[in-house]
C-alpha cells in the first residue's frame, strides 16, 4: 500500500476508534447513537468494528464532529506515525475529568507561551506533536500485544 493510501487508511481506523469508545461509553443501542449522530445504524457498526476502509475521511470527520469530538489529526513521514488524537474536551462534556494538577499545569503553560517567540511556540508544538506520534505507537503497539495474548474461545 503506498504511503498516502497507508497514512489515511490509518487515520480513517483512528477516528473510528474515538468515535467507537465514544459509542461505547455511551450506553445507548447502535441504533440511538446513529441517529443521534445522524447515519444509518449499520455505518456507525462499521465504525464499531473498525470495518472503515469503504468510508471517507470526510464522513468520518463529520460523524466525529456531530459527536462532539475534539480531534488533532496527524500525518507523518510514514503511516505509523499517522494518527487522531483527542486533543481537548467535547460539547457538552462536564469537565469532570479536569485535575487540579491538570488545571495548573495548563495555567502555566498558557503563562509561560506568553513569553515564547512566533518560532519558539512553532517548535514546541512540533515537539508536542513527536511525542503524540510516539505515545500513539506505544498504545497501538501495547494493543496489538493484548490482541495477540487474549484467549481464544
Amino acid at each position: 500500500m503506498p504511503t498516502a493510501e497507508a497514512t489515511i487508511q490509518s487515520l480513517r481506523r483512528d477516528i473510528a476508534l474515538q468515535v467507537s469508545k465514544l459509542a461505547r461509553r455511551s450506553g445507548n443501542t447502535q441504533v440511538a447513537v446513529a441517529r443521534r449522530l445522524g447515519i444509518p445504524q449499520p455505518t456507525l457498526s462499521k465504525i464499531i468494528n473498525g470495518r472503515v476502509h469503504d468510508l471517507s475521511i470526510e464522513l468520518l470527520l463529520r460523524v466525529a464532529i456531530r459527536a462532539g469530538l475534539v480531534l488533532t489529526l496527524q500525518t507523518g513521514r510514514n503511516a505509523k506515525e499517522a494518527g487522531a488524537f483527542i486533543s481537548g474536551l467535547g460539547r457538552g462534556s462536564s469537565g469532570a475529568s479536569e485535575s487540579k494538577i491538570a488545571n495548573e499545569a495548563r495555567k502555566a503553560l498558557e503563562a509561560s507561551g506568553k513569553h515564547l517567540t512566533a518560532a519558539e511556540r512553532l517548535e514546541a508544538f512540533l515537539q508536542h506533536n513527536q511525542l503524540l506520534a510516539v505515545l500513539h505507537q506505544a498504545g497501538r503497539a501495547a494493543e496489538q500485544k493484548r490482541q495477540t495474548e487474549l484467549p481464544t474461545a
